[in-house]
């Protein structure tokens, strides 16, 4: 029996047409292009039909948590049908999978994963693999990421891995009602990328900031956000 989708098709063309005008009227207020912010798309928990329906309305990027659902949602949808970034704690027992699954990882968190990851490569004949680092600002026990004080030595290791490529950092900040208290833990992120792309750890690239959902994408936005990932405001409540 095929799926219901959670959200009619009309609904869902008109959220994401919201979202997308709300990135577009914040980057304009910024002096920024909307091109230059990703909206990845997260759609853990629903169903193939519906992120079919969001690729078609021309959603191109998709964000999932957990590789068991990747895996039998990315092949369906098909490899190249979109970009598939991994936007939750990955084991490193899990890695070699992820390589085998995903264009960019947003949660790079340890020595050992970076290593692990790049073995796995290594193994998968994968030239590259775009890494995010998970930076914890809070220091939350449920949350994972590397402190700022460790941040310059992690981004030279994991730039030491032949193949994996660090392109900027991510953040879970804490959740809060009022998005403006969040404002300071992107502010601290992008300052932080700012180090370490005048120190060269990004390369020639600006490095990316991984930051915002549904709720503050646009505070994360102001404070120099170049990818958002947004859930809820697109396909509604999430499925158990």
């Amino acid at each position: 029996m095929v799926a219901e989708p959670t959200v009619p098709a009309a609904s869902l063309r008109e959220r994401l047409d919201e979202v997308r005008e709300k990135i577009a009227t914040v980057t304009r207020r910024c002096g920024r292009e909307p091109k230059e912010v990703t909206l990845v798309a997260v759609s853990k928990t629903h169903p193939v039909e519906v992120v079919r329906e969001a690729f078609a309305l021309g959603a191109t990027d998709f964000g999932e948590n957990r590789i068991q659902e990747a895996e039998t949602k990315i092949p369906a949808l098909g490899m190249q049908a979109a970009r598939w970034h991994l936007i939750g704690h990955l084991q490193a027992n899990k890695a070699r999978r992820a390589v085998r699954l995903f264009d960019i990882v947003h949660t790079l968190d340890s020595v050992s994963l970076a290593h692990r990851l790049d073995r796995s490569c290594a193994e998968e004949d994968r030239n590259e693999l775009s890494v995010l680092i998970q930076v914890d600002l809070a220091g939350e026990e449920t949350k994972s990421g590397v402190a700022a004080s460790g941040l310059t030595e992690f981004a030279g290791i994991v730039n030491q891995c032949a193949r994996l490529r660090c392109q900027g950092l991510m953040i879970l900040p804490p959740y809060f009602e009022d998005a403006e208290q969040v404002r300071p833990f992107f502010r601290r992120l992008r300052e932080l990328r700012d180090e370490l792309q005048a120190a060269g750890h990004f390369g020639e690239h600006r490095g990316e900031l991984s930051m915002g959902m549904s709720h503050d994408f646009e505070v994360a936005i102001e404070e120099g956000a170049t990818i958002v990932r947004v859930g809820t405001a697109i396909f509604g409540e999430r499925i158990p």
